[in-house]
């Protein structure tokens, strides 16, 4: 190994009632995962100036592993704590948890139309798409259109997200929208009355002590943030939202804004697993995490998407497995079948968006560990 590349730690926890494991576990050795971290340090400066890999099997963290550095301004190794921007981890982690919660407490009806929460939401063939389609990314809706040069305010961004026409029929293609996104976040906002972070941080992030968790990270942060892409001015992202529409949106949006580190995510996937298995009664956690065949043949879950052809999940994971990713280098992958849960983070996009080497990461990791997994622990 790269002597400054690396530090791993495998963990053994016993799990809160709340599913959240301990934040400061004690760290020692795995070596059936000594071939995970040698393949992404390998990658180190080549995929991503750094990144941290967290593991969860069975309710135990294994392995939280950080490679690399912040970046090319700033040659401190990662740690675990190190905090990234996470894309489009929000609309999983963030929009479709908070449309699961509304649903689950009978505020939120997927099949309705999204004109009944929306009245703004209007045009040719619009009255027929419903939160579902959303959800699914088969609402119509074009995948993106630059807002953030289009229009000034929050306000703005929102009317024209709703003002824009459809392009196919609701239900008839897929096509990942984060204008869809956009527009479910109104959704959410309306029903609950608060701005997305604002319930978000009530619901989900402060019950699961997820406190490396937020929209609009306070400016003591910044020095465990990793940063994103140099802009046009040759400044370096660091703290703001490397999305220019959730910029635009004034940091808080459904389909980006969310910073997070991996001990955080993984409380939330070993909630979001508990919650799986335990599905019954008023609990819906199953149905978001499986395909709904909008359109026939989709793999999209609602809000989640499930393993496909070349999959970013690698090529083992179970049936019922579900995940998804973001484009400054994150990912998440949970297999209820494995109990697993498997979360990338890294910055990809430092100094530069043109670095696409992630693509073929991200699915070796995963095969990579779930081959460790399938070793006899020493």
């Amino acid at each position: 190994m790269k002597p400054h590349a690396a530090a791993v730690v495998a963990v053994v926890c016993g799990c809160t009632a709340a599913g959240a494991p301990p934040s400061r576990p004690a760290p020692h050795r795995d070596a059936r995962f000594e071939p995970v971290v040698s393949y992404l340090e390998s990658q180190v400066d080549s995929a991503f100036p750094g990144a941290v890999l967290a593991v969860g099997h069975r309710g135990d963290i294994v392995l939280i592993a950080a490679v690399g550095r912040y970046g090319q301004d700033d040659r401190r190794p990662v740690t675990p704590e190190t905090i990234y921007d996470l894309a489009s981890l929000t609309k999983v982690i963030g929009l479709t948890t908070a449309s699961l919660l509304l649903a689950e407490a009978g505020r939120l009806d997927l099949d309705a139309p999204v004109q009944r929460y929306v009245p703004a939401f209007a045009g040719a063939g619009k009255e027929r798409v419903t939160v579902r389609h959303l959800l699914t990314h088969s609402s119509g809706l074009p995948a993106w259109r630059p807002l953030y040069t289009e229009t000034t305010t929050r306000a703005g961004a929102f009317a024209l997200a709703d003002s824009t026409p459809l392009l196919t029929p609701p239900g008839d293609t897929m096509v990942y929208s984060d204008l869809g996104a956009i527009v479910l976040t109104q959704v959410v906002e309306g029903i609950t009355g608060e701005r997305l972070d604002a319930f978000l941080d009530r619901r989900l992030f402060a019950p699961l002590q997820m406190t490396s968790t937020r929209y609009l990270p306070p400016s003591s942060w910044q020095p465990r943030i990793a940063p994103t892409e140099r802009s046009q001015d040759g400044t370096i992202i660091r703290g703001t939202v490397h999305d220019e529409n959730a910029w635009r949106l004034g940091g808080v949006s459904g389909h980006a804004g969310l910073f997070s580190s991996a001990p955080d995510l993984a409380r939330f996937a070993t909630w979001l697993l508990a919650r799986w298995r335990a599905d019954s009664g008023r609990s819906i956690t199953r149905a978001f995490t499986r395909r709904q065949g909008l359109p026939p043949g989709s793999s999209r879950a609602l809000g989640w998407d499930t393993p496909s052809g070349v999959s970013s999940g690698g090529t083992r994971l179970g049936p019922n497995a579900f995940g998804h990713t973001g484009f400054t280098g994150t990912s998440i992958w949970i297999d209820p079948d494995r109990d697993l849960f498997i979360i990338l983070l890294s910055n990809r996009v430092h100094p530069t968006r043109e670095n696409a080497r992630i693509l073929r990461v991200r699915p070796r990791v995963a095969d990579l560990v779930v081959e460790a997994l399938a070793r006899e622990a020493p």
